[in-house]
């Protein structure tokens, strides 16, 4: 009676050791082949993540062998670490999902992130649609601002209210390196639920500014850009200016102190991989290598190209080895640059 009570499970057993050698076995097409791989998104729909994992989701299957479909499935929460912990502990390790993550998240790693239950150097990268070298982060003002250089904001009686969103976001964090590392007369209004309404303010005289990206103003505010209502101060992202605004300095630039510069320098690191996208640690070796090369045929494609342009997605492309570069770099940072900067972050996030 016992082994007949076994046998079922026996068997399924045995079932289950013959199958799993046999999937691993299969070519990537095979695999593929009538799959739907999940991209999950890290944010709620409509922001720049958003508007690139779906940009991926509709292009990427056909550079797959076997051409999956692609759906974006949207994981909001903890400013990224959600979606990110669930994809490096408990996503399959198949080949079936895939992620766009926020360009700071890896760095939280660095900085010692209690919340942080990954390390960013075992995900299976698969590149960044951006390295922003044709996009800068800018403190934009009203043109009609008596600050006419960064100097200005150094002398008394001239002062820049600079808006910004919720606690711990990318426009805070560099209003705050712009006045507590530049040194410049900078008041901080927090609390505005996003550009378009930061704007508003600007226009109504209740902000001076805020820090947005280069290509961000110019798709979302055209009016207010072509216009020359409202113009750049500084630009943070990169070491070197953008040809596009040749006189505007860089954040950089502004500082002569060794310590100061490798602040900045470690805050602009996110933006080397500003559009980053993984899959979980310890795939099937192919498979690994397959997403990573549709990857990167991708992004040379004309038509990915042509819709990228349609939906204002500044396409500067590298591939998972320079994003794992990126993240080594992070890393390399002295530890007190880091730990001055999470004073600073910090003070964001209050």
């Amino acid at each position: 009676m016992r082994l007949s009570l076994r046998a079922p499970a026996l068997v399924a057993g045995f079932a289950a050791m013959v199958a799993a050698p046999a999937l691993a076995q299969q070519s990537v097409e095979q695999f593929y082949r009538g799959r739907t791989i999940t991209l999950t998104v890290p944010t709620s729909p409509g922001g720049i993540n958003d508007i690139s994992g779906r940009l991926v989701a509709r292009h990427l299957g056909n550079f797959l062998p076997g051409k999956p479909n692609i759906v974006v499935q949207n994981t909001p929460g903890g400013g990224g670490l959600v979606a990110a912990n669930k994809l490096y502990n408990t996503a399959e390790r198949d080949g079936t999902v895939i992620s766009i993550i926020q360009r700071g998240t890896a760095q939280l790693a660095v900085q010692g992130d209690s919340n942080v239950k990954f390390d960013p150097l075992k995900f299976t990268w698969l590149g960044s649609l951006s390295s922003y070298a044709q996009d800068r982060y800018l403190v934009a003002i009203n043109s009609q601002h008596p600050a006419k250089t960064p100097d200005d904001l150094r002398k008394p009686g001239v002062t820049l209210k600079l808006g910004g969103d919720q606690p711990g976001s990318t426009n805070l964090t560099f209003a705050m390196l712009a006045k507590l590392v530049l040194g410049l007369n900078i008041d901080i209004i927090r609390g505005y639920p996003g550009a378009a309404p930061m704007f508003i303010a600007m226009q109504s005289g209740e902000l001076d500014g805020q820090v947005i990206g280069y290509n961000s103003v110019r798709a979302g505010q055209p009016h207010l850009w072509n216009g020359k209502l409202v113009r750049p101060l500084i630009q943070f992202g990169r070491d070197t200016r953008l040809p596009a605004l040749a006189d505007v300095p860089t954040g950089q630039e502004l500082v002569s102190d060794p310590a100061k510069k490798a602040l900045i320098e470690f805050a602009e690191l996110p933006f080397l991989a500003a559009l980053p996208f993984l899959a979980p640690p310890g795939l099937p070796e192919e498979r690994a290598k397959a997403l990573k090369f549709a990857f990167t045929e991708m992004v040379k494609d004309k038509d990915f190209l042509a819709d990228a342009e349609k939906v204002n997605i500044e396409i500067s492309a590298i591939d998972g080895d320079a994003v794992r570069d990126v993240i080594a770099k992070m890393q390399a940072t002295p530890k007190d640059v880091i730990a001055r900067y999470n004073e600073i972050d910090a003070a964001v996030r209050k």
